[in-house]
């Protein structure tokens, strides 16, 4: 439940197609033809490859015919298998939110260690689908990916001692974290990509003007910290990631004394 070089604009929404068929697709409760040839295209398929061409092309380059087009068949096969572009993202949707048996960490420990893991996955997920970020997904239809993935991380953290709701709302609080980290690290791909200019040399044409800035009195808090504040090594991601299960810490101890 969340949350080639992809554009950062339009934004489709899920849950926007007929919901009673997406939920028969999703969960294969649709009546199947007894007689007939076996089909040549598959509804796997089809989601896969629509994968394949958001992750290469973004949501504009995804069409019922560019998919059709990738697996080498007409549109109108495709109509066979799932109604139209609606259905079709959000069968994407569950599809790669699909959870990991082993990811790393998550067996490990206690309930820090699951949603620590549940983070960097999560990130994970962005960087290799970075499509999702177009998808307002306030309105998801559950498929079993998205509940199993649900399922994983709740079993793992009910020791937490948190009521029901509070649980839910600490795994929005985690995703809506790492949405906005993978946001950002979107963002900075997609300008080097549309300038050209490396995030080295944005900030390198920038340095002749802030040092006069720096020099002239007016930020001295600013022209005392050190030059590694700005740094690339420092991972910020962690740190807010580390600072987040430590506010979560403080409530679960304070749960368990009362």
């Amino acid at each position: 439940m969340t949350s080639g070089a992809s554009g950062t604009g339009g934004t489709e929404t899920s849950g926007s197609g007929d919901i009673a068929r997406t939920l028969e697709l999703l969960w294969d409760t649709g009546r199947r033809p007894s007689r007939g040839p076996k089909p040549t295209l598959t509804l796997d398929r089809i989601v896969e490859a629509a994968v394949g061409v958001a992750d290469a092309e973004g949501l504009e380059g995804l069409s019922m015919r560019r998919v059709a087009a990738e697996l080498g068949t007409g549109a109108m096969s495709l109509y066979r298998y799932v109604p139209g572009k609606a259905e079709l993202l959000d069968l994407m949707l569950d599809r790669v939110q699909r959870p990991r048996d082993d990811p790393p960490g998550f067996e490990e420990g206690d309930w820090r260690s699951a949603l620590e893991a549940r983070g960097r996955e999560t990130l994970a997920l962005y960087r290799r689908h970075p499509w999702l970020l177009q998808v307002n997904q306030s309105r998801q239809v559950l498929g079993p990916s998205t509940l199993d993935s649900l399922e994983q991380v709740l079993a793992r953290i009910r020791p937490m001692g948190l009521s029901d709701p509070e649980l839910l709302s600490a795994i929005i609080m985690l995703d809506g974290y790492v949405v906005g980290a993978a946001r950002s690290q979107l963002y900075q791909q997609e300008a080097e990509r549309r300038t050209g200019l490396t995030d080295a040399e944005f900030w390198q044409a920038q340095i002749p003007a802030l040092e006069k800035a720096m020099a002239s009195g007016r930020y001295p808090v600013m022209a005392s910290l050190s030059e590694d504040t700005f740094g690339p090594d420092f991972d910020h991601f962690e740190f807010g990631l580390q600072r987040l299960l430590d506010g979560l810490d403080v409530l679960v101890a304070r749960r368990a004394r009362q």
